[in-house]
């Protein structure tokens, strides 16, 4: 039988009303949403600074570019192996231990002058972002109150996510001037400084209760055959597409890719279930959200060769041509949601493909040396209203009709799809910037990615006007 409370005991105090968060929650909101901030402004700040890394060290573009799709293979890559760890250690063990590996790293990288290590360490600093970019978001949503304090909370997390991109191209253009092993330093005192305090705010919480199954065989076959990929096509340069190295590594990667397929069979726990795949809005909610950030990412790329190597820009110059493209997400972040609400997704979704396609098709027709008036600006002008309309319509896309249970799943596929197009198309970019005298045909590939996100956009457009 359940004994009363004594009389004489004091009153629980009254719960705090919606919207009023304690010091505590505060402190919590802001160690997680600075780290996202971190994870953000990685594949910027790396960017700008190519062309510097790449004198010092002697590196071919198509060896620098591994700077960038290191990072974002080992982020997009390692994301669903990363939820299987989380789910399997805990929150706040694995988010503290992402944390200090990422400092590490971040120092690492930023003193040696050995391109394989500092390539390694931009993997390593991958990996722990998709440990802890996800993490945020489940710890924000069990920490905080559904409603009014969740919302609030999860808006200021994708605030300070939408600006790390802008953050990272400010950043590494002031830095680079100086050094650019700066760019690559700066975020461990930052990271570490976080930690310390998420040691007293980060929750804890039990591992889940499941089958102790990491599945280190499919993600160590999925990321194998990423890796082998990127490096057949960083071979093309060199030896052509169908150089022995090359074809080799394709090779190489396809019979990887087979494994992964027969082992994610064979497992008791795979990594993710097929099923979640015949979801329609998640499908073009990949494709659309591939096709931007890809496209935008191998856009950069040759923004930066073109001003830097052949017009003699600065860093900062260049980062500071750059923001018209990044800087209007950052200001609409927090109104995105309305945008949806008033409009649904599929709109948006279709008519910002548009902006940067036609960006593509005006950077392409530009003479290489116009002004940056003519040439640069109306390219990221149109690129940031893609961002704009279509960023966040993309995000909520991803999980429409999805159940509760799988949206983690979904959440994940999704971000897994975003960061490894990057691998790709900067890749790719790379490579034909590297191998031909000129970097037309690698404007005409990401024109043709970015067709593609109109093409998955469009799709989206018939089904929507369809009651569900």
């Amino acid at each position: 039988m359940e004994s009363s409370p004594p009389t004489n005991a004091p009153a629980r105090p009254a719960a705090r009303p919606a919207g009023h968060w304690s010091p505590r929650m505060w402190g919590l909101l802001l160690v997680l949403a600075g780290n996202m901030l971190i994870d953000a402004l990685e594949v910027s700040a790396v960017i700008v600074a190519l062309p510097s890394i790449g004198r010092e060290l002697h590196l071919s573009l198509a060896v620098s570019q591994w700077l960038v799709s290191g990072f974002a293979l080992g982020f997009g890559g390692l994301m669903l192996f990363g939820g299987r760890v989380v789910e399997l250690l805990g929150r706040r063990r694995v988010y503290l231990a992402a944390m200090a590996g990422f400092a590490v790293a971040s120092v690492v990288g930023g003193l040696t002058s050995d391109p394989s290590v500092l390539i390694a360490t931009r993997f390593v600093k991958g990996f722990c972002a998709a440990l802890t970019a996800p993490t945020g978001l489940a710890i924000i949503a069990s920490a905080f109150r559904a409603g009014r304090d969740r919302d609030r909370a999860v808006s200021v997390y994708a605030l300070f996510g939408a600006c790390g991109f802008t953050t990272g191209l400010l950043l590494s253009g002031f830095l680079t001037g100086i050094s650019w092993r700066w760019t690559l330093l700066f975020p461990a005192p930052v990271v570490l400084v976080l930690a310390v305090f998420g040691l007293s705010l980060i929750p804890g919480a039990p591992p889940a209760n499941t089958t102790r199954h990491f599945d280190i065989a499919g993600a160590g076959t999925f990321v194998g055959a990423g890796l082998a990929l990127v490096y057949g096509i960083g071979e093309v340069p060199a030896h052509g597409w169908l150089g022995l190295r090359t074809l080799g590594a394709f090779v190489v990667a396809a019979l990887l890719a087979a494994a992964f397929y027969g082992v994610e069979r064979a497992s008791p726990r795979p990594l993710f279930g097929a099923a979640v795949l015949r979801s329609g809005p998640l499908v073009r909610s990949m494709l659309g959200a591939a096709a931007l950030n890809g496209s935008y990412l191998g856009l950069l790329l040759v923004a930066t060769v073109r001003l830097q190597d052949g017009q003699g820009w600065s860093p900062l110059r260049t980062a500071l041509a750059f923001l018209p493209a990044s800087a209007p997400l950052a200001a609409t972040a927090l109104f995105s949601g309305r945008l949806v609400n008033r409009f649904g997704t599929a709109g948006p979704i279709a008519v910002g493909a548009l902006g940067p396609l036609a960006g593509y098709l005006l950077y392409l027709s530009a003479p290489a040396r116009a002004p940056y008036a003519t040439g640069v600006l109306p390219t990221m002008l149109l690129v940031g209203a893609g961002f704009v309309l279509g960023f966040a319509a993309l995000n909520m896309q991803a999980t429409q009709g999805i159940a509760a249970s799988a949206r983690g799943q979904a959440v994940a596929l999704y971000q897994t799809a975003v960061q490894l197009s990057a691998v790709l198309v900067v890749a790719l970019t790379a490579a034909l910037v590297a191998g031909g005298s000129d970097d037309t045909p690698a404007l005409w590939l990401i024109t043709a990615v970015g067709a593609a996100g109109v093409a998955a956009g469009l799709c989206g457009l018939p089904r929507a006007a369809r009651p569900s």
